[in-house]
């Protein structure tokens, strides 16, 4: 049975598996779920996952929800993933442990704080929030602060100075690309301090495209929508 992966590419999570399998050349069939109007609390998807959020994935008769567990499930499952994704290597693997896990409550908080309580709010039937985008992009800062200053230290292109991109750059990069929802302002005034950031944005685009611009092409679609 083919690989089903569950999205709805609003998720930054979402865009981040579906990229991973297209880069690998892993076939699936992608099963959209409607963030918007609440399809992912639909019983037929609380019998996939349980706990209502997006993505998850069946695989045979396997049930997985959660990016990174499906991302190193991936990874560590289809033969022709790349060694450099999650590296056979101990020590390589477990510092990429540690960048999944800062980014749990670190990075992901900014992004998606400042675009739900502006761009996004009325998607979700919720109204402006100035002060909880200004808490946002507080905790935005501070990610990319400490991106910029550690996990990017060093000569490497990618976290870690690593020379070729793991899942770690992707699920991180994807989330920043959240902010493509704001206006163009605005996503400059929020990045442009971080150089090394900017840069490695855009290493990873390039190593991941035609497939990264692909599916990040539905922010472009969603932020038309909005402005509409």
């Amino acid at each position: 049975m083919k690989l089903k992966v569950y999205s709805d590419r609003l998720s930054q999570p979402v865009r981040a598996v579906l990229i991973f399998c297209k880069v690998n050349g892993i076939e699936f069939e992608e099963v959209r779920v409607d963030l918007s109007k609440r399809e992912h609390f639909s019983p037929e998807f609380s019998e996939i996952n349980p706990m209502n959020q997006l993505p998850a994935i069946v695989d045979g008769e396997f049930k997985l929800f959660e990016s990174h567990a499906i991302l190193i499930y991936l990874a560590s499952s289809y033969p022709e993933v790349a060694d450099h994704w999650y590296p056979a290597d101990v020590f390589k693997r477990s510092k990429i442990h540690s960048v999944l896990d800062w980014r749990h409550s670190n990075l992901r908080r900014g992004p998606v704080t400042i675009v739900q309580n502006t761009v996004l709010a009325p998607m979700f039937c919720r109204p402006f929030n100035p002060e909880g985008a200004a808490e946002g992009e507080k905790l935005l800062s501070a990610a990319l602060s400490k991106i910029e200053s550690f996990w990017l230290e060093g000569n490497g292109p990618f976290l870690l100075s690593a020379n070729q991109p793991s899942i770690a750059d992707l699920s991180l990069v994807c989330e920043i690309m959240q902010l493509e929802l704001l206006d163009e302002a605005d996503r400059n005034r929020l990045l442009s301090p971080y150089k090394k950031v900017q840069q490695w944005i855009e290493n990873t685009r390039n190593a991941t495209n035609p497939h990264f611009d692909e599916v990040h092409k539905s922010l472009k679609e969603i932020k038309e929508q909005l402005q509409k």
